[in-house]
């Protein structure tokens, strides 16, 4: 099933949210997704994101994450956006990605990585609710505002994420069972 939109509320943060961060170095002895999603971000800096990722039950109220440069940096870790998703995360939306998270997310049908080509963190604070609208002229904008922010094109990445990865999406276009 193909979506057109997602809709809910973010989580900002800056430049260079390392793989550490996104789900730290201790519970790599793990693939149990369930797992990974109660320790997305809980590694994040406390004094400079006041405001929790994670509730203290472990679940989480943001299905979008919105970055400046650089988001993925760090070790070549597949269970990073593993760890998003498994929180509840949909997206996550930077000016940059690191190649190696980019290449994770999409490879492993995992999470949308989408490009903005401009610095979100200036416009959304954690807790807005937002609108991506995934259609031929992708943007996202503001529940309450209804300002509206280009994201750049993103060819077949959409595709391969809902085929389940680039595997899954190959076989789909070449018609192999």
């Amino acid at each position: 099933m193909s979506r057109e939109t997602i809709r809910g509320r973010v989580y900002v943060v800056g430049d260079n949210i390392d793989t550490d961060a996104i789900i730290p170095a201790r519970y790599m002895s793990t693939m149990d997704a369930s797992v990974l999603g109660k320790h997305a971000m809980e590694d994040l800096d406390p004094n400079q994101y006041k405001i929790p990722f994670l509730n203290p039950d472990g679940s989480c109220d943001y299905k979008i994450v919105i970055a400046r440069r650089n988001f993925g940096c760090g070790s070549s870790r597949e269970h990073a956006p593993i760890a998003l998703r498994a929180a509840g995360v949909e997206a996550v939306v930077a000016q940059t990605f690191a190649r190696i998270y980019y290449r994770n997310s999409v490879n492993g049908g995992i999470i949308l990585p989408l490009e903005s080509t401009l610095d979100l963190t200036d416009v959304f604070k954690t807790g807005d609710e937002v609108e991506i609208d995934l259609r031929s002229l992708p943007i996202i904008q503001s529940c309450v505002k209804r300002q509206a922010y280009p994201i750049k094109p993103f060819g077949p990445v959409k595709d391969i994420i809902e085929a389940g990865g680039l595997t899954a999406y190959n076989k789909k276009i070449l018609g192999i069972a």
